[in-house]
């Protein structure tokens, strides 16, 4: 190996490296903020699992907290339902288009523009949700509170879409040619080809891109945190306001008190949701792979 490689392999090691360790870090950081849960004798008097899972308020401050995280998990459960709903359609549909039908020139406009939502900040798209998506809500469903549940994730769909359609493009973009013209010289049309050929082929990707776009919709803060509601409340109406998981730690964890109880079920709920988005995460890129090595015919 020549010098010039040899530092480049270094360099690129180190890199890959950091990134690993930062991800392990922060996970040890959140960790031990949280761990008090179990082991401090005054945090245990007020707080245990089974009140995070087994109460039905989460009402942190008061004379008598209450840290139930129900609310909060259903809510969260609620958003990203919607999210993926909104998103999955558009973006698996549009993915099917530039990979199937559209023509090239047509697919390099379609491709970037589609992509470049995930350029636009959370803020905006909260802000746009907060001025007009909520309206339309409220009109269309005559709902009585127009910052709910279904308009925190019609506005998170828009978050969702670019991750999920690259991920879906790409799955199906990796599906080789000759499958494809050997299903036309069979007499297919390009329509049957593309489901009963194509998307059976790519399911896997397009599996992993559904959930690093669920990933992305539970991970969520600025939107759902202007539009939602921030109602910690138990319901099973789509259209009443709800707080996510995310919502609530930004929007507590600047006021709370250092080394409290409530600091301490902040730190365990941003472990909570590290944790899940994590396993999703892992999940995906292990089905993303398995679809690749499948259709590069490797065992």
């Amino acid at each position: 190996m020549e010098l010039k490689e040899r530092v480049a392999y270094i360099v690129i090691s180190l890199l890959a490296s950091v990134a690993v360790i930062s991800v392990i870090l922060i996970f040890v950081f959140i960790a031990k903020e949280a761990l008090p849960i179990f082991f401090n004798p005054e945090i245990k008097k007020e707080v245990n699992l089974r009140t995070f899972f087994l109460t039905r308020d989460w009402q942190p401050i008061g004379l008598e907290p209450k840290y139930s995280f129900l609310p909060l998990i259903i809510g969260t459960i609620k958003v990203t339902i919607i999210a993926i709903i909104v998103a999955l359609p558009l973006s698996l549909g549009s993915a099917i288009f530039t990979a199937e039908f559209a023509p090239k020139r047509l697919r390099e406009i379609i491709k970037p523009v589609i992509e470049l939502f995930s350029a636009i900040p959370s803020v905006v798209l909260g802000f746009f949700a907060l001025m007009t998506i909520a309206s339309w809500v409220q009109s269309i469903f005559h709902s009585t509170s127009r910052l709910n549940a279904v308009t925190a994730g019609f506005a998170l769909a828009f978050a969702v879409i670019p991750i999920t359609y690259t991920i879906c493009e790409d799955a199906l973009n990796t599906v080789p040619r000759e499958l494809r013209e050997a299903s036309i010289a069979l007499g297919a049309t390009r329509w049957q080809t593309t489901v009963r050929v194509v998307l059976p082929s790519a399911s896997g990707g397009i599996f992993a891109g559904i959930m690093l776009g669920l990933a992305r919709a539970m991970g969520e803060t600025m939107i759902v945190l202007m539009v939602s509601g921030n109602a910690a409340q138990i319901t099973w109406s789509f259209l009443d306001s709800v707080r996510t998981i995310p919502a609530t730690i930004a929007a507590e964890m600047g006021e709370v008190a250092f080394g409290s109880t409530h600091y301490v079920v902040l730190f365990f709920l941003g472990l909570l949701l590290f944790s899940i988005t994590f396993i999703i995460n892992y999940i995906a890129s292990i089905l993303l792979e398995r679809t690749q090595k499948r259709l590069r015919g490797e065992r």
